[in-house]
């Protein structure tokens, strides 16, 4: 598999090869589906709560007689087909929200991401980035002369000071290291660009 090549300056410098085995697969796009589900539902925290019947403030006493009024019967307030009564089923903070995926099926995903990314030249490898000094407007620069105007994600092999401080700041940029390149990323920006480092890296992890 070809990759399109490219200098920090620019240029097109040809392309590089790649391993088919990460970079040829066909696109399946159920199991990419479930990759991005499971790994942003296994990024939930139990951040909410709702009260339960036993949880709120309400009274024991039986509201009226069991019979002879003409209406429902009604033990407590606190019942959940009444108002200010409690959830039936309510969202607690120890809710599992986790999905497992299989390490052969994680890899068959991010490979077929990469495949796509490549056919669609959405994917380009360059020698380096060099980013000498942590200044924003550097930075941003030397991504415009790459081509990369819309949203980019970086993937170096090793991620510098320099480099972090400097993409910070860029709403649409995220500098990561290739260990740390998750699927809901590769998806969501419009570009990547991989160091050569990196891609050795990467083709290493999911070969």
């Amino acid at each position: 598999m070809q990759l399109k090549l490219v200098s920090p300056t620019g240029s097109d410098s040809g392309t590089v090869e790649a391993a088919d085995t990460v970079f040829g697969r066909d696109y399946n796009e159920s199991l990419i589906h479930q990759l991005v589900v499971s790994y942003q539902a296994n990024g939930r925290s139990g951040t909410r709560k709702q009260k339960s019947r036993g949880d709120v403030h309400h009274s024991t006493k039986k509201p009226w007689r069991q019979k002879g009024t003409g209406r429902a019967r009604a033990g407590m307030t606190s019942s959940p087909i009444w108002r200010g009564g409690g959830r039936a089923f309510p969202a607690s903070p120890k809710d599992n929200f986790k999905q497992k995926i299989n390490r052969k099926m994680y890899r068959a995903g991010v490979c077929s991401i990469l495949s796509q990314l490549a056919r669609e030249e959405r994917l380009v490898v360059t020698d380096s980035l060099n980013v000498t000094t942590p200044k924003t407007k550097e930075f941003a620069s030397q991504l415009k002369a790459m081509g990369l105007d819309h949203s980019v994600l970086v993937i170096t092999d090793e991620l510098s000071e320099n480099m972090h401080l400097a993409s910070r700041n860029l709403p649409t940029v995220l500098c990561v290291e290739a260990k740390d390149a998750d699927p809901v990323a590769l998806v969501r920006f419009d570009k990547i660009v991989i160091t050569k480092p990196a891609l050795e890296k990467v083709q290493e992890m999911l070969a």
